[in-house]
């Protein structure tokens, strides 16, 4: 069945959503190539639509992104502004032919006609459906151009969680994100997988760091707005923070492998899972190395309030009986709400 996307309230002008998509048949397509590619048309459909990626992760056969998405501006860009936007996309969209559509409109003075045309543009925008649907179509064009191949390449259209973006959840989600090689045991550190936000904004890229300064200043509870008027804060330091969050403070232990690695206290996968077939609670750290179902299908993940903000404005969903929206996350010490509690497998 397909799944509801959840609004942002108007008093939620801004929407931060986890958006998960994977390989039709779940097969392993994607190698170094293909990843590389696939960042570089985000990157592209990021600017596009005017929307900010926070983090990601691209695996062999699925993908991860956390995305900002930024209420409608009430003054859209001009038409010469859409062409240089149109212009920076690869792929077959026709600069020329959209240039002369324009003029035609305003040649004949076709005021409303114009405008209707333009609104299929700006409809494309700031849109987290609209921005998911490019991004995959761009994709599949280039993937079965370079493979000989026809057909859908996804499994499905994609899925999403809407995330609170002040407070701990945002840095939750990220973390989570940015974690996935490390659960997969593909590497040790996030900072190893090339195809992540942490590791590109360690590497020094502009834009992976913007969307770290803004998980950061989530985490210290500082309004999403004004997350954007910290853009000049040192990077070693967003880094920092970011990285103390996702190990937990105090991971680390005193001391080094005989391979002259750094000591990390913590438990195993197999010891992590016990403890929760025990229905023992998790911290932070060790929940956010368990693949947990909440993340991907919780529908929203935030404060109890910040939930239950959006359940108002969605009740027609739910039957006459639910009052209350928020559904705290089981096997977790700190409180985590979301909208769909999970009554099987949570974790795996």
């Amino acid at each position: 069945m397909r799944q509801a996307r959840m609004k942002v309230p108007e008093s939620h002008p801004v929407g931060y959503y986890h958006c998960i998509s994977r390989i039709v048949d779940r097969q392993f397509l994607f190698g170094d190539l293909e990843r590389e590619q696939f960042v570089e048309f985000m990157r592209e459909y990021e600017a596009f639509c005017g929307v900010r990626i926070l983090t990601y992760c691209i695996m062999s056969n699925h993908f991860h992104i956390l995305v900002e998405v930024p209420k409608r501006p009430e003054v859209l860009p001009s038409s010469e502004e859409l062409v240089k936007m149109l212009g920076r996309l690869s792929g077959t969209v026709s600069v020329g032919t959209v240039v002369q559509r324009i003029e035609m409109f305003q040649k004949a003075n076709a005021q409303k006609e114009l405008e209707e045309y333009l609104e299929s543009f700006w409809a494309r925008m700031w849109d987290v459906s609209a921005f998911m649907k490019l991004l995959k179509q761009r994709y599949t064009q280039w993937y079965n151009s370079q493979k000989g191949r026809k057909g859908t390449l996804w499994e499905e259209r994609f899925k999403s969680v809407l995330v609170d973006g002040c407070g701990e959840a945002l840095a939750t989600m990220a973390a989570y994100i940015d974690l996935n090689p490390v659960r997969a045991g593909i590497v040790e550190d996030p900072g190893e997988y090339r195809w992540c936000g942490y590791a590109e904004a360690t590497a020094g890229r502009r834009r992976a760091m913007e969307g770290l300064r803004m998980v950061v200043a989530a985490l210290e509870r500082v309004h999403p707005e004004a997350g954007h008027g910290a853009k000049h804060r040192p990077v070693a330091e967003v880094l920092s923070k970011y990285r103390l969050f996702v190990y937990g403070e105090g991971e680390e232990r005193e001391g080094f492998t005989a391979e002259g690695k750094p000591l990390r206290k913590g438990f195993d996968r197999e010891a992590v899972l016990k403890v929760a077939r025990e229905k023992g609670r998790l911290g932070l750290e060790d929940f956010l190395r368990l693949r947990v179902r909440y993340f991907a299908d919780g529908a929203i993940l935030g404060t109890r309030g910040f939930v239950n903000s959006i359940f108002e404005g969605q009740k027609g969903r739910f039957g006459a009986k639910r009052k209350e929206g928020a559904r705290r996350v089981r096997g977790l010490t700190g409180e985590l709400y979301v909208l769909r509690d999970l009554k099987k497998a949570v974790f795996g």
